[in-house]
């Protein structure tokens, strides 16, 4: 199992040198991979092109961008941009968001996600391997070809709780990144549906990339009552809330990582024997637990 770390949103004028100072500390730590999300500050794709072109050796992963606000032939081109940028390094992530975000945000609509997935795929990724996308479905259209150069393969990984998601990225994708989605939903749920997914279609075993919030400390109830507050909305949005369920989770703290160092070690390595492949720690710890966290996480990499 390979193990990355979850970037903190970069802020204000200096973003951009913040966010390489944090790629240029995880590579130099000698985590696998980084990850970033794209919600509703700097863009993820556009700022790992310009901070992960400084930090060599460190894979660089979207965690998720959505798919509704982009046409796939545009994902296409930026994605293929950036891996330019960053030396074939880039993992894209991709998924649907929420209704929420979509529909009362964007404004667009919400309706068939599946079906929108699938035919969305049907024009990215034959983009992303340097062909012509002909297609014409319900949801999506296109008849294009990019003349953007191709560095090597960009792995496409879809954030996939659904059944019907699963199955795409088994027989489509390259894998799955998941968030708030904890041990035993992995291992009996998701690892089964996704490999036997891909298993059915001839493709590779896929990646399982798991994130989850990580600290280490000497008070697992303070640090789950602050996994509460900082994770608080993602007991809410239903997509989150059924893996939760599905785990007999009330909330997100009950799914942190949290406790001494042997307690935070076994259950982070529990989650290979689970079928993830990638473990993404998502930190969130301050001051000495902060500095605890990443001093254990090195230590299993190492």
């Amino acid at each position: 199992m390979r193990i990355g770390m979850s970037l903190t949103e970069p802020v204000g004028p200096g973003a951009l040198t913040a966010l390489r100072d944090q790629l240029q500390q995880a590579a130099d730590d000698g985590f696998a991979s980084a990850w970033m999300s794209n919600i509703f500050g700097v863009d993820a794709l556009t700022a790992l092109a310009v901070a992960g072109s400084q930090v060599p050796g460190i894979e660089l992963g979207t965690a998720v961008v959505p798919t509704y606000p982009r046409h796939p032939a545009v994902l296409a081109q930026q994605a293929l941009t950036v891996a330019l940028a960053v030396g074939g390094r880039l993992a894209l992530g991709i998924g649907l968001s929420h209704q929420i975000v979509i529909e009362d945000m964007y404004g667009y609509s919400f309706e068939r996600p599946a079906r929108h997935m699938s035919e969305y795929l049907s024009i990215l990724l034959p983009l992303l391997n340097g062909e012509k996308a002909a297609f014409h479905g319900d949801t999506m259209r296109a008849d294009i070809g990019l003349s953007v150069p191709r560095p090597g393969p960009v792995p496409v990984l879809l954030a996939a709780l659904a059944p019907a998601m699963l199955r795409l990225a088994g027989q489509r994708a390259d894998g799955t990144v998941l968030w708030m989605t904890g041990p035993a939903t992995v291992r009996d749920y998701v690892a089964p549906a996704i490999t036997q997914a891909a298993a059915a279609a001839g493709r590779p075993a896929p990646r399982v990339v798991c994130i989850l919030p990580v600290c280490v400390t000497d008070d697992p109830d303070q640090a789950r009552a602050r996994a509460a507050r900082v994770f608080a909305i993602y007991g809410q949005l239903p997509s989150y809330r059924a893996m939760l369920d599905r785990e007999g989770a009330s909330g997100p703290a009950d799914v942190a990582i949290t406790g001494d160092e042997d307690t935070v070690s076994a259950q982070i390595m529990a989650l290979a024997d689970a079928g993830v492949t990638d473990f993404v720690a998502g930190e969130y710890a301050r001051g000495e637990e902060h500095q605890r966290t990443r001093a254990l996480l090195k230590s299993l990499i190492s």
